[in-house]
């Protein structure tokens, strides 16, 4: 009989898989982009608007101070210290936030008059806060008014001869300028918010039309990787195209070394058997002791033989790209094979498998390990051996799909210990059962060639069990 061993899982060095895909790559760096873009032009945008703002609101209060200059600097006339009041009205309302007010300089006590909006209070000087003199001797700056709201401030100093020197002042609230600057930078928001949607979803848009041909390769990979073409066909972008070329290359140069592999193997397996055959043969003529010897090594060496060159055979396939097998006709095939060959016992054979199941690899591998592990069965079996083929609900960690093959017979079964010793290559329970033992080792081999594995148990019947778990065609596919 053959045990309890698992093949392991091979790995692939040099890939890694990372989370992060292109188009999210792409959709990201550019979210980020256009919203680095869109915040600095809000922030340019919104200062060039409030200096244009600032700009129109003390030319506003620039005529207001040309005209307080205007009627100090009158010539030829004596220079008054209450002025007309000025023809807006918010000069006349206590604390409008509207002020103007003239300070005699020269004096040794400062002569001041101001807006009755004033109110009886004094502005402060821009001059003594550090504000430079622009061009024509005026400063411009912020201030705190009378009531502590802040102003926006227009201020001169008037040489007016032997009329004395003056400064003259004009100040009116920033409560109008805040809100009009505070609706610009609204409108802006929701406009660059706007226009951000936009861009995002052309990113959007550009990322399916420019990514499209990656997806057609992939699309093309899956299609030979499931047998259903043998070449990447279609018409690909100047980028890609290259790309397509060099796959159809290492395709074709892939193909070429396996069949170059499998017709190497096929000769010397013709040119050892043919030797060990006549050996044999010879060996049959004479029955003494010495051709006995003979004819039983040359029986050894004849299935070591066979072994390792099916062993190189599946090794050079699974490294390979490889089709999907359907697995049901599969199984159905080899029952009505070891119906025949086990007629004589009566052994009921019975199936119960997933029509959609398809093996990621070469049908004959898959013929040979499940026609192995019911061969085994059917050596053992009492009256009934019966077979099942279900896909798992689950991946592993690299992210692949397993369908599990189950034989079970009603034979003996075999204990704990025994399992493991079954799956040595030449190990055999019972001599008096035919075979080589290798039937059982051939199966492990070739099922962690393809990143499967066998396990043996019991039944609940209390006869040996044997589960084979293979790589699903359909996952590898998606994953491609």
């Amino acid at each position: 009989m053959d045990g309890d061993a698992v093949g392991a899982s091979p790995k692939r060095p040099g890939l890694r898989i990372s989370r992060d895909s292109i188009a999210k790559r792409l959709f990201f760096s550019a979210t980020v982009l256009s919203f680095v873009i869109l915040l600095v032009s809000g922030l340019a945008l919104t200062t060039i608007y409030k200096r244009g703002a600032e700009d129109n609101f003390d030319e506003r209060l620039g005529v207001y101070l040309r005209a307080l200059v205007a009627e100090i600097a009158t010539p030829g006339e004596a220079v008054r210290l209450d002025p007309d009041e000025l023809s807006d009205p918010q000069f006349e309302l206590a604390l409008s936030g509207w002020y103007w007010q003239i300070t005699r300089l020269d004096s040794e006590k400062p002569l001041i008059r101001g807006s009755r909006s004033l109110f009886a209070a004094k502005l402060p000087r821009l001059s003594e806060q550090g504000v430079e003199a622009g061009l024509g001797g005026a400063r411009r700056g912020y201030v705190k008014g009378p009531d502590d709201r802040p102003l926006r401030m227009l201020e001169r100093v008037i040489d007016a001869g032997d009329d004395g020197i003056f400064l003259v002042q004009v100040a009116a609230t920033t409560k109008d300028l805040d809100a009009q600057i505070a609706r610009f930078e609204l409108d802006l928001v929701v406009a660059f918010s706007l226009l951000a949607l936009a861009l995002i979803g052309s990113s959007i848009i550009q990322l399916r039309y420019g990514l499209r041909p990656l997806r057609r390769l992939r699309r093309a990979v899956v299609a030979i990787r499931r047998g259903q073409r043998e070449m990447i066909e279609g018409d690909f972008p100047r980028d890609i195209a290259p790309l397509a070329g060099e796959l159809n290359l290492l395709i074709a140069a892939n193909r070429e070394v396996v069949e170059r592999a499998r017709t190497q193997v096929g000769n010397l397996a013709h040119a050892l058997k043919t030797p060990l055959s006549v050996i044999m043969n010879e060996a049959a003529v004479d029955q003494g002791t010495l051709a006995s010897k003979v004819e039983e090594q040359a029986l050894i060496m004849r299935d070591q033989v066979s072994y390792y060159l099916d062993r190189a055979r599946a090794a050079v396939r699974a490294g390979t790209l490889t089709g999907a097998t359907e697995v049901a006709p599969v199984v159905e095939a080899l029952l009505r094979t070891f119906e025949k060959i086990y007629a004589a016992r009566a052994i009921v054979f019975s199936a119960t498998t997933e029509r959609s199941i398809r093996f990621l690899g070469e049908r004959q591998d898959l013929e040979e390990m499940i026609g192995n592990l019911v061969d085994n069965a059917g050596k053992w079996a009492a009256r009934e051996i019966t077979i099942s083929v279900v896909a798992e609900p689950v991946t592993d960690v690299a992210g692949r799909t397993f369908f599990r093959v189950t034989i079970d017979d009603d034979g003996p079964g075999l204990a704990k210990e025994q399992r493991e010793a079954a799956l040595r290559r030449g190990s055999r329970l019972d001599e008096t059962k035919p075979g080589s033992g290798l039937g059982l080792s051939i199966v492990v081999d070739l099922a962690s060639m393809y990143g499967g594995a066998l396990e043996l148990g019991s039944n609940p019947t209390g006869g040996l069990r044997a589960e084979l778990r293979l790589p699903l065609a359909e996952a590898a596919a998606e994953r491609s």
